[in-house]
């Protein structure tokens, strides 16, 4: 007698199909969650690109209200370091009591000195506060700076002597000298601040400044090595 013979083993048309197969990427390049292949890297990496901005902007805030501020500092050094141009009246006019002197000049360079010394300090506290720095913060820093000093001469002008030189002549009296109010003649002194913080914030991060990372291979997309 002959054993029976078995029928041919036919693939089911699952496994024809190939959905079977556990080493076979889904149709349609999608992962067993419905997402395309990198959908998932692809978001975390927008998200930790957004979190690193809304830190940028954060501290850029923080930065440019901080140098900001720093403006009233200026004002007051100014007001307490700079030159009087002292003046005096004859009852009918008002004259410089000195007219080769030269305290208007000083006033203008007391205030750019104070400026740039100013903006020097305060890059080196924003290197400190953010090594990394990032085009956020220097704006910030160059902005603030500006701004100090336009508030810094406003504070030296209103806290110094009174811009109505004939009404204080009435007061002091004829042939009495006083002191004019305080001047900036030389509104490119208002640009010392952020350029002096932008050169020293510059430096401090070249020198001082953490390196750029290496890049990272990606293994996760090599091919296999052959053989494997």
């Amino acid at each position: 007698m002959t054993a029976p013979l078995t029928p041919p083993h036919r693939p089911s048309s699952s496994s024809s199909s190939g959905d079977g197969d556990p080493w076979r990427a889904p149709a349609g390049g999608t992962v067993p969650h419905g997402e395309p292949w990198g959908a998932q890297e692809d978001a975390a990496e927008a998200e930790a690109k957004a979190r690193e901005l809304r830190r940028d902007l954060r501290d850029a805030a923080v930065v440019l209200a901080g140098v900001t501020v720093l403006g009233v500092v200026l004002g007051l050094l100014w007001l307490w370091l700079a030159p009087r141009v002292p003046l005096v009246s004859d009852g009918e006019a008002v004259f410089l009591r000195n007219t080769e002197s030269e305290e208007a000049v000083g006033a203008d360079g007391m205030f750019a000195l104070l400026a740039a010394g100013l903006g020097v300090l305060s890059a080196a506290a924003v290197f400190l506060f953010r090594r990394r720095g990032g085009i956020a913060l220097v704006l910030a820093l160059a902005l603030g700076g500006l701004l100090a000093s336009l508030l810094g001469w406003g504070v030296g002008v209103w806290l110094g002597p009174g811009t109505d030189v004939a009404e204080r002549a009435r007061q002091v009296g004829e042939g009495v000298t006083f002191d004019a109010y305080l001047q900036l003649r030389a509104k490119g002194a208002l640009l010392a601040w952020p350029l002096a913080a932008m050169v020293a914030h510059l430096g401090l991060t070249a020198l001082f400044g953490p390196d750029d990372p290496e890049p990272v291979r990606d293994e996760q997309h090599q091919w296999p090595p052959r053989g494997a």
